[in-house]
């Protein structure tokens, strides 16, 4: 083998060979380098050998080396190689290789697994070479035995294991070598290492004989370790002979390879104990093969029993599971030589305690039952039963395992019961009556496990073999089974019935006659009714009803194929159960039991008279019903495990019982139809050729019987089993068969019509099955009681009072609320039943009446649903099949055939024409089929409207999906019952007349994608225009239209993919063109027809682009034929047919429509929007890019010539826009000239809302000024800005396009944006537009796209960071927003300034007030910046500006304003220019009618008007301003207040010295306002105001007061306070006078609006009265200033009463200095 290897490898990897070769090789050249050992090493005596192994070794060892990159060896096979190569030269070599491997064993610090491959090595060259020199294996063997005992745990336990199985190698051919260094380990009272006995063990196993001198010895050692052993490993070792942690896997060995004995001893398991009890029985059983013997059998039994001793009663108490289990696995062959000893044996029964209380440990349950059952079996075969004091606990302890559930860890619980088994029958054979007793007690217990469990090891027992147990033991076994027969668990039923089949196989037949058959019988009975009568939400109970069921049915077979003499009751039980069980599932075998039963009893000649003495109280089976019962089952004969057999053979076998009149018949008879059952299977055999069988053997039975009464017995027996079988069943389908023969055959009419009237009334007729089978139990009965059935049938018809007012047949039957539809759609097809099956003479005599007039009247007087319809249709094929198969109807005529015509004809008129969900149709035709064959025969007209009707009803079907098979076949059976009917009409239904009607009855199939539809519909077409030519003619011209609606239904099928359907298409076009020449007198010459034949020789090619190309031809030939609407005519059909075929059709189309319109464009002027308005609502439904550009082009070509139409037409699709129509315009934006003609058609129609309304000059016009969307518009705009290449001449349309959108959304703000007469043009959706197709955000996003086109960034991060967009949305904001835009476009778009002026200036004039907001909103931006001054635009514009302040509308005079105010910043040097328009402008707003954002935008432009004018400049506006200013001081609007105090700071810093005086007399005037509003509630106007004040402080004269303010760290309250003080002081002292005024006019502000004003006025009037001097509080009205302050105090405010308080208190103060100063007393 190593051969072998070395050549495969060096095939497979030459290079690792040479690598193996160079390592031997190479070797030589270099003595070996040994490492210093501590013990002196032998000389070797070739040190190249030693190089050698040790290289090879190093290639072992180098298992992640490289691999060979050619060969591809991998580590495994490097290592192999070195081993086998090391081998092979063992063969030659072998003491110098032997000697080498030891010398590299004894290098220090050599690795494990180097140590392990070189025993390996060495075990390989031991086994090959066989006896070695004495001084190597010596060498080895101490070596080894070192190794051995000396290596340390973990992965010493692998180099250990190795040196073991080394020496267990050696000992083959040097076992005293081995031996006795083993024995020299092994020492009394010394405990040795455990590899000595794992060694020895393995020693024994594969040297028996030579091993059995020293057993004794061993033994006798082992037994002194014992009691030394307190490690568990150790304890292991010596029971089962393994090293645990070696058995777990751990560590780098592989197994221990145990040598095979010589003479075949047991297979090795792990030596030791186990191990040597086995090496000593095959010793045994081999003794005559022993040299010297050595011990007899009792002599190892004595040395083995004090060490079983010491393992049950020590080490079996050991806490460690893996001890115990040791030890027992140990006891097994300890046992098997320590039993046979008799005087050992009884000593053995002492430990079984000890044994059964492992039970209740851990411990796996098997090895302990396996010992016992030991035990247990050999006190049976010595005869030397355990001591009777034990059996109760023995009892006890294995009863518990049988009855209660295995502990999870149990892990052979399945084969420990198996043991248990027999462990009790060993019992049951020792103590019989012991353990029954012990049973007994136990089934008391009444639990359902102890019971069941108790039953299953008597049934054991009971089937025990050889011996079988005494007749006492099962006498007691059957007492005990006997007290659970009232137990109705099912467990424990099942339990006793298999107890009861046991007997009976067991041979045991006597002992359950009576009792066992009884509770057998009742137990099926049982179960079978529980199966029955189950309900669905006891799932639980159903299946363990069916195991007991299972299992009486098996012990039913058993008792009865293997009792004798069974008793009449019994028998008779199974044969009732036969006839009264609906569980069919159990018939076959009862069937084979009775069988079985009948074959064992003694032949009599009735089954009556073999029972009448036992059983009179049972009734039994009538012949006719035990025969109806079986005969029906049998229908189904490979039901319930086959019971067809079953049954013919029980039949067989009571064939003199049940009719002894048939049974020569049915002995010849029945084994022909068991024969065919044999030879078929349920997959093989064919129902309908079983049935036949089965009728014919009934047909030959009752033949038997004729005469007598019994086949109408039978039927009445047959009739009451029909409500035994479900519906649907093959049973009950039989039955009804059956019956109908049997009915047939019977002689008392009176009595059948009985049965048949029976039959109707108890039959659900809502049950289809049912229905039908009482049908074909009719018809069936009618061969032979055709007069009798129509009586039956008439009398059921009268009893139940046919009136259309009565029809409650469900009162005879509450179970069955019948309809009245339904039962007369069984009356029908009861009727054609009849005709069908009875004699032709009588068919003849009763067809038209009563049969045919009685399924006229039932249908005609029902609601005619479809199931009654199709009732009806299916009498109708019946009565007319059954006439039309009678040979000699000679001159008969069928006198119902015209008003079967006529409701045939409704019924087709009624089926849905776009559908296929029911066969009436197809039958409807097949009826029409059959009655047409019949006389008297159809007109010709009434042939026409047949087929009209037919071809109308079955043409417009659409076939069916692959995957409905149903509808397939429907399909199917359409199409070939209208082609059968067409053979016999078609020919006298094409009239010339209907070509019309006709080709769109075929326009469909003309269309159809199945190719021999359209071929079929083509011909068709073609025979249809050729006989209206030939017929016809030029005597009735087409219509106006007809001739292109029928050319463009024909011209796309000149592609078609079928040579046959173009080769007709164009035959049909030619003929066409034929008739429109004759009719029309037009110029078609030859030329054209010498072309159109090219076209058609073209047209038979297979090339597809050649067939397209010749169609287009054709088209180009035939264009000029047609006038005008006959090309809109043309168009439009062609566009109505686009993708209801292929691409080619389609393509066809289209290039039809390109060549009309690219040859008549010009003409087709008033066409175009009926052309344009057919290709878009039809663009949608090309599917294919090629089709549609097509289409497009078609659109762009239109829209070239006549683009005001094309544009209004687009423009009025509905939103939103479809993807067709967004093609359309991508396909404009492709093209950028025309896109940017596009672009400003777009915007005019936008704009036209803001121009004047222009009067229409031409067609063009009027659709230029047509309504339209301007959503649309927008929507169109936006897409094109979107997907135009932006050029400069694009880019030149911004401004533009801005200005527009800007107008629109200033529109679209107005409550309603679209105009009314706009929704006259718009489609209505179901639905509404999504929330982001509005105006205003279709024109935001169009915006915001057109910014991104200009590729300035920094704008449009501008614009979103600003909320432009935000603002731009609501009405609210959007000025706002628009005066931002514009600002941002002035700043970055110094490009466009000058033409977006142009159309602010043109917007401002505009007749549209929102435009002109919108306009005034830019020009505000456009007037704060100098463009329109550099444009020299301002002039007009100040023009523009002056209008809008003096229009009505609030908004547009504030932007008016405001952007005149705006010119100080955009042209500050014409402010002077314009002075005198801009002040009276701004002093307007300020007059009556005050309107406040109007008048506070006016204050603010001249705010900014007086910063760029000189006091001069002003003249005399000055004191109109300054007079209005201090109007506005006391306003209640916070805004004319701030604005009025701005005005007026404005104001004081104009004036120089021509104005000062004046001036000042207006500061005195204001300054008590001024004063007060410094606590203005508005924070700004309070701000502004004492900004005002401080500017006005000069004309005081007074320095301190300018300086006052900010001074001190006083808050402003203070500071205020201070600063009236100081000011009030300064007219104490020269003009007191005017602090009077002052607090004049201060007091009537305590009556003003605002409570901070009111607060102010106190605390200035107290400041006021504290600073007059005292000549002039004479002066005061000191009651009326008291009454004013105190009603202060009742002010809401807390401020104003406590300010008012204040100012009292100073009152009082002043009054008191009065009264002291002036004894008057004016106070």
């Amino acid at each position: 083998m190593s051969r072998e290897l070395l050549e495969r490898s060096n095939e497979d990897g030459g290079e690792l060979v040479e690598e193996m070769t160079e390592a031997v090789v190479g070797s030589n050249e270099d003595p070996a380098e040994e490492t210093e050992d501590p013990e002196p090493l032998e000389p070797d005596d070739d040190g190249g050998t030693f190089q050698q192994v040790t290289n090879l070794l190093n290639i072992m060892d180098s298992g992640s080396a490289k691999t060979d990159a050619a060969g591809g060896a991998g580590p495994d096979m490097r290592k192999m190689l070195a081993s086998v190569i090391i081998t092979e030269k063992a063969t030659t070599e072998p003491s110098a290789v032997i000697n080498a491997l030891i010398r590299c064993l004894q290098v220090p610090e050599i690795s494990t697994q180097r140590k392990v491959n070189i025993y390996n090595i060495l075990q390989e060259i031991i086994q090959q070479e066989g006896e070695l020199e004495d001084q190597g294996v010596q060498r080895l063997v101490a070596i080894a035995s070192k190794e051995m005992r000396e290596s340390p745990e973990v992965e010493g336990y692998v180099k250990a294991e190795v040196a073991s199985d080394t020496l267990v190698a050696l000992s083959r051919n040097h076992f005293n070598l081995v031996m006795y260094e083993l024995q020299h380990h092994l020492k009394p009272l010394n405990l040795t290492d455990e590899f000595v006995i794992v060694t020895l063990a393995k020693l024994a196993n594969g040297n028996v004989f030579e091993f059995m001198p020293y057993m004794g010895i061993t033994l006798a050692t082992i037994f002194t370790m014992l009691r030394l052993t307190n490690e568990a490993k150790m304890c292991q070792v010596i029971c089962s002979g393994t090293v645990p942690t070696l058995l777990e896997g751990g560590g780098l060995g592989r197994p221990c390879p145990a040598a095979a004995p010589r003479g075949s001893p047991p297979p090795p398991c792990s030596v030791a104990m186990e191990t040597f009890c086995e090496t000593v029985q095959f010793y045994l059983r081999h003794l005559e093969d022993s040299v010297y013997p050595v011990m007899t059998e009792d002599q190892f039994a004595m040395k083995l029993f004090p060490m079983y001793r010491y393992f049950v009663t020590v080490w079996l108490r050991n806490h460690n599971p893996e001890v115990k289990l040791g030890v027992i696995k140990s006891l097994k062959p300890m046992l098997t030589l320590l039993l046979p000893n008799d005087d050992l044996r009884n000593q053995l029964y002492d430990y079984i305690p000890l044994l059964l209380a492992e039970y209740r440990g851990g411990l796996e349950a098997l090895f302990i039952t396996q010992v016992l059952r030991q035990i247990l079996e050999t006190s049976v075969t010595t005869n030397t039963p355990v001591p009777q004091m034990q059996l109760h606990t023995i009892f006890t302890e294995l009863h518990v395992q049988v009855c209660s559930k295995a502990p999870a860890q149990q892990q052979y619980s399945s084969q420990n019961l198996a043991e248990i088994v027999h462990c009790f029958i060993a019992l049951a054979r020792s103590y019989p009556k012991e353990l029954m007793k012990f049973f007994l007690g136990q089934m008391e217990m009444s639990q359902e496990a102890i019971r069941v469990g108790t039953l299953t090891l008597i049934r054991a027992i009971v089937s025990a073999a050889e011996p079988r147990m005494n007749v006492r033991t099962i006498y007691l076994a059957i007492r005990v089974v006997k007290t659970t027969l009232s137990d109705t668990r099912f467990k424990v039923r099942m339990a006793i019935l298999r107890i009861i089949g046991q007997l009976a196989l067991s041979g045991y037949q006597d002992r359950i006659k009576g009792w066992g058959l009884k509770y057998v019988s009742v137990q099926l009975t049982l179960s079978t009714y529980k199966l029955t009568n189950r309900r669905e939400s006891f799932y639980q109970r159903d299946l363990e009803e069916k195991m007991v069921h299972k299992v009486t049915m098996d012990t039913v077979r058993i008792v009865t194929s293997s009792v004798s003499g069974m008793t009449n009751e019994f028998w008779l039980r199974l044969l009732c159960y036969i006839m009264e069980t609906d569980h069919t599932e159990a018939l076959t075998p009862i069937c084979i039991s009775l069988t079985n039963l009948v074959g064992r009893q003694p032949r009599t000649k009735d089954v009556e008279a073999s029972v009448a003495g036992e059983s009179r109280h049972v009734d039994l089976p009538a012949p006719q019903k035990l025969l109806a019962r079986l005969l029906v089952l049998m229908s189904s004969p490979y039901k319930g495990e086959g019971r067809g057999i079953a049954m013919l053979n029980l039949l067989r076998t009571l064939s003199q019982s049940i009719a002894p009149a048939m049974a020569d018949m049915w002995e010849l008879e029945i084994p022909l139809l068991v024969k065919y059952l044999e030879e078929h299977t349920e997959f093989t055999w064919n129902q309908k050729t079983w049935e036949d069988k089965l009728i014919q053997f009934l047909r030959n039975s009752l033949k038997k019987t004729r005469g007598s009464n019994w086949s109408l017995r039978l039927s009445k027996e047959l009739n009451n089993q029909i409500e035994s079988f479900d519906s649907p069943s093959l049973e009950k389908g039989f039955l009804y068969r059956a019956l109908g023969f049997t009915l047939a055959t019977g002689l008392e009419a009176d009595k059948v019509e009985t049965l048949l009237l029976d039959l109707l009334y108890k039959t659900d007729y809502g049950n289809d099955f049912d229905r039908e089978g009482v049908i074909l139990c009719f018809g069936l009965c009618a061969r032979g009681q055709v007069k009798t059935v129509l009586n039956v049938l008439h009398d059921f018809e009268e009893r139940i009072q046919e009136s259309e007012q009565s029809w409650q047949i469900g009162a005879w039957r509450k179970d069955h609320p019948w309809r009245r539809e339904t039962v007369k759609g069984a009356l029908m097809v009861m009727y054609s039943c009849v005709a069908s099956y009875c004699h032709p003479q009588m068919l003849l005599t009763h067809v038209d009446t009563p049969i045919t007039a009685k399924i006229i009247h039932h249908f005609s007087s029902s609601c005619q649903d479809i199931c009654l319809k199709m009732a009806f249709l299916k009498s109708v094929v019946q009565v007319t099949d059954a006439i039309g198969n009678i040979k000699d109807l000679e001159d008969f005529e069928f006198a119902q055939k015209m008003s079967l015509t006529g409701i045939i004809i409704a019924t087709i008129k009624a089926e849905p024409t776009d559908s296929l969900v029911s066969p009436v149709r197809t039958m409807a035709i097949e009826a029409l089929s059959h009655l047409s064959s019949l006389k008297p025969f159809y007109s010709t007209e009434e042939n026409n409207e047949l087929m009209d009707i037919s071809v109308h009803s079955v043409i417009s079907l659409q076939p069916p999906l692959e995957d409905n098979e149903s509808i397939q076949t429907l399909y199917a059976n359409a199409l070939q019952a209208l082609e059968h009917l067409m053979e016999g009409l078609m020919q006298r239904q094409l009239d010339p007349k209907g070509l019309q009607e006709m080709v769109h009855l075929l326009e469909k199939w003309i269309l159809s994608e199945r190719e021999g539809e359209r071929e079929k519909a083509m011909n068709l077409h073609l025979r249809l225009l050729q006989i209206h030519v030939q017929s016809v003619g030029v005597c009735i011209p087409l219509k106006l239209g007809q001739f292109g609606t029928l050319v463009g239904l024909i011209a796309p099928r000149t592609c078609d993919s079928h040579t046959r359907t173009r080769m007709a298409s164009m035959d049909v076009l030619s003929s066409l063109l034929d008739l429109h020449a004759s009719q029309t007198c037009s110029l078609w010459g030859p030329s054209e027809e010498l072309e159109l034949a090219k076209c058609k020789e073209d047209l038979q090619g297979l090339d597809m682009e050649e067939i397209f190309s010749a169609s287009s031809r054709i088209a180009k030939v035939v264009c000029m034929q047609f006038n005008c609407d006959e090309v809109v005519s043309l168009i439009r059909k062609l566009c109505e047919n686009i993708g209801a075929m292929d691409l080619w059709h389609d393509k066809a189309s289209v290039t039809w429509i390109g060549t009309f319109l690219q040859r008549r464009t010009k003409e087709l002027e008033d066409k175009v929007a009926e052309i344009l308005g057919a290709i878009l609502v039809h663009l949608p439904v090309a599917d294919h890019p090629e089709v549609r550009r097509l289409f497009i082009e078609g659109i762009l070509l239109l829209a070239h010539y006549h683009q005001e139409t094309v544009l209004t037409s687009l423009l009025r699709q509905p939103l939103p826009m479809e993807s067709h129509l967004t093609e359309v315009w991508l396909a404009v934006a492709e093209n950028v000239p025309f896109a940017r003609t596009m672009l400003h058609g777009l915007m005019g129609r936008l704009q036209a809302r803001f121009t004047p309304r222009a009067n229409a000059t031409s067609k063009a016009d009027i659709w230029r000024l047509a309504a339209v969307d301007p959503l649309m518009t927008l929507c169109t705009i936006h897409l094109l800005i979107q997907k135009m290449d932006m050029d400069d001449k694009v880019l030149d349309l911004f401004p533009d396009l801005i200005y527009t959108l800007l107008l629109q959304l200033s529109g679209s703000q107005e409550p309603e944006a679209v105009s009314p007469v706009l929704k006259t043009w718009r489609l209505v959706h179901m639905g509404t537009l999504p929330k982001e197709t509005n105006l205003q955000r279709i024109t935001i996003k169009s915006m915001k796209l057109l910014f991104r086109r200009l590729s300035s960034e920094q704008l449009v991060r501008t614009l979103e960071e600003r909320g432009v967009w935000s603002l731009l949305q609501t009405s609210s904001t959007f000025l706002q927003g628009a005066g931002l835009l514009a600002r941002f476009c002035m700043r970055n778009m110094e490009g466009y300034r000058q033409r977006l002026s142009e159309l602010v200036l043109r917007g401002m004039d505009s007749d549209v007030l929102s435009c002109r907001i919108s306009s005034t909103a830019v020009c505000v931006e456009f007037m704060s910046d100098p463009v329109l001054y550099q444009e020299k635009l301002l002039k007009p514009t100040v023009l523009m500006l002056e209008k809008g302040v003096d229009q009505e509308d609030e908004a547009l005079r504030v932007l008016s304003l405001r952007a005149l105010g705006n010119m100080a910043l955009g042209a500050p040097k014409k402010v002077r220019q314009y002075r005198k328009l801009l002040l009276e402008k701004c002093l307007g707003s300020l007059r009556e009618p005050v309107v406040t954002s109007v008048t506070s935008e006016g204050m603010e432009a001249l705010a900014k008007i007086l910063a760029e004018l000189r006091e001069g400049d002003v003249g005399s506006s000055f004191g109109i301003i300054s007079e209005r200013c201090r109007a506005f001081f006391d306003n209640e609007s916070e805004l004319l207040r701030l604005k009025a105090f701005v005005l007026f700071g404005k104001l004081a810093k104009l004036v120089r010295i021509s104005k000062k005086h004046f001036f000042k007399e207006e500061v005195k005037k204001a300054w008590i306002p001024l004063m007060l509003h410094c606590r203005d509630p508005c924070s700004e106007a309070a701000q502004a105001c004492m900004t005002t004040m401080f500017q006005c402080v000069h004309f005081w004269g007074r320095k301190a007061l300018e300086n006052s303010p900010g001074r001190s760290n006083t808050s402003a309250a203070e500071e205020m306070t201070v600063f009236q003080m100081m000011l009030c002081s300064i007219p104490t002292q020269k003009k007191p006078a005017v602090l009077y005024s002052f607090l004049l006019e201060t007091m009537t502000y305590v009556n003003s609006n605002l409570p901070r004003i009111r607060i102010a006025a106190c605390d200035l009037a107290g400041i006021i009265m504290q600073q007059m001097p005292a000549p002039h509080l004479k002066k005061l009205d000191f009651p009326a200033l008291r009454n004013s302050l105190q009603e202060l105090q009742l002010d809401l405010d807390p401020g104003v009463r406590r300010a008012a308080l204040g100012t009292l208190k100073v009152l009082d103060t002043c009054c008191r200095h009065q009264l002291l100063a002036s004894p008057e007393g004016i106070c």
